[in-house]
């Protein structure tokens, strides 16, 4: 790629009209800059400036060079300006994966109090419940559970431990006998999520439970809403289903097979390609619990 600074020098001269500012301005010598306007000239085979003892002025191949590069040096000028103040004032999007639980969880109540104080900032969360490479799909960062993030990524633990629930309807119940252990599911309807086993562990012992069932979602509302309709036993959060225990809605059963574990981890590449938007949204996202 050729230099282009000798354009740049040509083009501060010519607005100059004088070394001397011209090169105050550059921070160089006007012995230098003269220099550099002479080997660009050479390169060039035309003369740029007319010099005398008291100016300096363009030629009109100078002219016409001015008129063609000097708007694009302060194009780049000014976006470079841009981008300072977008380093002290953050704007742009940030693109997430998570899935439904953090997003609604941890993601939706920070962005509550984030978004107001950044209002140039933008922020798309696309739910996913695979384990998506955010390098090649384009996401500034993902959200998982700490034992599923890659060794290589950075991850920030942005919640608390998680406890999971299995719960039913009290209607449920009425004409299915309460689960006194896991092996009991089996002859339950358990409300499935696909490819997602229901994992229970007491005493250090633990089992992958996949319940038979008629209904299987990727979608948490979808399983919270069936149990509550007297559909199935249901595997979700403790966190969405605490209110509707106390409520007597559902009935949660199982319990001390549902110890808590560690929670939802926002994780990214590098923190030298980390934009001002993301720093500044995982600092809001820490958890300082």
């Amino acid at each position: 790629m050729q230099n282009f600074n000798d354009l740049s020098a040509f083009a501060t001269v010519a607005r100059e009209r004088s070394f001397t500012r011209a090169a105050a301005r550059l921070g160089v010598s006007p012995s230098a800059l003269s220099q550099t306007i002479r080997n660009l000239e050479e390169r060039l085979g035309l003369r740029l400036l007319t010099r005398t003892t008291r100016s300096v002025a363009p030629t009109e191949a100078g002219e016409r060079l001015l008129r063609t590069v000097a708007p694009r040096f302060e194009e780049i000028e000014a976006e470079l300006a841009i981008l300072n103040e977008l380093r002290d004032a953050p704007a742009g999007t940030v693109r997430i994966t998570a899935g439904e639980h953090p997003a609604i969880s941890v993601l939706q109540p920070a962005l509550k109090r984030f978004l107001p104080t950044y209002p140039d900032v933008n922020v798309e969360i696309i739910v996913d419940y695979g384990l998506t490479d955010i390098v090649a799909e384009g996401y500034d960062a993902g959200v998982r559970m700490g034992e599923q993030v890659a060794k290589d990524m950075i991850a920030v633990r942005i919640g608390p431990d998680i406890r999971m629930a299995v719960v039913g309807s009290p209607a449920y119940f009425e004409r299915f006998s309460i689960p006194q252990a896991p092996q009991e599911l089996t002859g339950h309807k358990c409300i499935n999520m696909r490819l997602f086993p229901w994992g229970l562990e007491k005493d250090g012992r633990e089992l992958k439970v996949r319940g038979d069932g008629q209904l299987v979602f990727n979608n948490l509302g979808l399983r919270l809403s069936s149990a509550l309709d007297g559909l199935g036993v249901a595997y979700v959060p403790e966190d969405q289903v605490v209110q509707h225990v106390t409520d007597g809605r559902l009935v949660r059963v199982l319990e001390d097979w549902c110890p808590p574990f560690p929670g939802y981890h926002l994780y990214y590449p590098s923190r030298r390609h980390t934009s001002p938007a993301l720093a500044l949204l995982v600092d809001v996202l820490r958890y300082r619990g």
